[in-house]
């Protein structure tokens, strides 16, 4: 609890502030902080007698004489959780020193409380982040299930719980469309405001058993208790806000990639990857959307796992009449809506922001040129695909 590093930090910064030497020492009676480094690594004979009785002890020239690494002063005790963790001793007449003895011993203590506190935190914060890093890289063939759930326990985590993944990801590219055209200071470096950008998630996913750690540089993840009255609309919602407070508070942009309910490590292992898949693939397809569900991205998570090559291959064989148009883009969403609004003519022209009609103009001239009916299912599909191979290649 008392490390020299922050012993000798205190006592020298102490001993230049009152014009006094200050020295502190370990549970052992030896020095590990003095304003006068000579007397670092010694051993303060007061010290030992202070601890066991917790009480202060002011020492004369003559009777420091009688002790062994003593100089006339004040020693007195550190005491931690009602437990003594070692001495402050300043060095002086006691005319001299009685009147900075307690306030001293007071903001010694203060600091050290407040260091535990911190390596208190950074340790939870790297059991948190290796929690994640477990279920994220998680291998049947290599580890068993058990071992994680056990893991998971020993920090108060119960794995068995139905939760789903989710996977944030903040840069400085410009925030938030609201932030964007605000005059203000410069967007900071997301690598500076991590432990901010970790509170602000941790006040939306803010159930206990929601695990909230970082994953790299710039990614937050989140394996999310989700109880079985709570639907995936209310996690959407929560990212949604989530965004929000991104923009608000930091100046940044966020963007989300939501996996699917799980109650096993290997299905919150798959959750987690496919809340990465959908952050990447959403980002590629609907840019303007901040929050992305791997359940409507299942058919693009299909094609990129085909290759370039073989996405390319089915393009070429199945639109490439269409691809020569000069409004491709726009026949290529017509197709997409069409299909993704159940071959239904009304739903697919509110899809798309257009007048029934003009999507029958666009259905018929899509018909002509490719030789293929839209209202056959089969060869829509296809077409489909290829157009949603055509949006994962040609987007950013």
């Amino acid at each position: 609890m008392l490390s020299p590093s922050l012993a000798q930090e205190i006592a020298g910064d102490t001993s230049a502030v009152i014009g006094l030497n200050v020295l502190i020492t370990d549970s052992e009676g030896v020095v590990i902080g003095s304003g006068d480094s000579s007397r670092i690594g010694t051993f303060h004979e007061a010290s030992v007698e202070v601890m066991r009785t917790q009480e202060a002890a002011i020492h004369t020239a003559t009777q420091a004489q009688e002790l062994k690494g003593v100089r006339a002063g004040v020693t007195l005790p550190l005491v931690m959780d009602g437990h003594a963790v070692g001495t402050v001793g300043i060095t002086g007449t006691p005319a001299q020193v009685r009147r900075f003895g307690l306030v001293v011993k007071r903001q010694t203590e203060i600091l050290l409380r407040e260091s535990a506190v911190l390596r208190s935190r950074v340790v939870r914060e790297r059991v948190l982040e290796d929690l994640l890093a477990d279920v994220a890289t998680y291998d049947a063939a290599v580890v068993e299930p058990d071992f994680v759930v056990f893991r998971a326990a020993e920090v108060g985590f119960d794995l068995r719980l139905r939760r789903i993944a989710v996977v944030v990801e903040v840069s400085a590219s410009g925030g938030t469309s609201g932030a964007r055209h605000r005059a203000g200071p410069p967007v900071p470096d997301t690598s500076l405001v991590r432990s901010e950008l970790l509170r602000t998630v941790r006040e939306v996913f803010a159930d206990p058993q929601d695990v909230v750690a970082g994953a790299a540089p710039g990614w937050i993840g989140v394996l999310h208790r989700l109880p079985e009255q709570r639907s995936i609309s209310r996690v959407m919602t929560a990212c949604q806000r989530l965004t929000d407070l991104v923009g608000v508070q930091h100046g940044l942009e966020a963007r989300v990639g939501i996996g699917e309910p799980a109650t096993t490590v290997g299905g919150l292992h798959d959750s987690y990857q496919d809340a990465c898949d959908a952050l990447r693939l959403g980002s590629r397809v609907s840019p303007e959307l901040p929050v992305h569900l791997v359940s409507d991205l299942r058919a693009h998570q299909l094609l990129a796992a085909t290759g370039h090559h073989t996405r390319t291959r089915l393009l070429a064989l199945t639109a490439a009449d269409l691809r020569e148009q000069p409004d491709w883009p726009v026949l290529r969403d017509t197709v997409v809506a069409w299909c993704e609004n159940g071959f239904n003519l009304v739903r697919a022209s509110s899809a798309l922001h257009i007048h029934r009609n003009t999507l029958v103009y666009r259905m018929n001239k899509i018909e002509q040129i490719s030789g293929r009916p839209l209202r056959d299912h089969r060869t829509t599909l296809a077409l489909y695909l290829a157009c949603l191979a055509d949006q994962l290649d040609t987007q950013p």
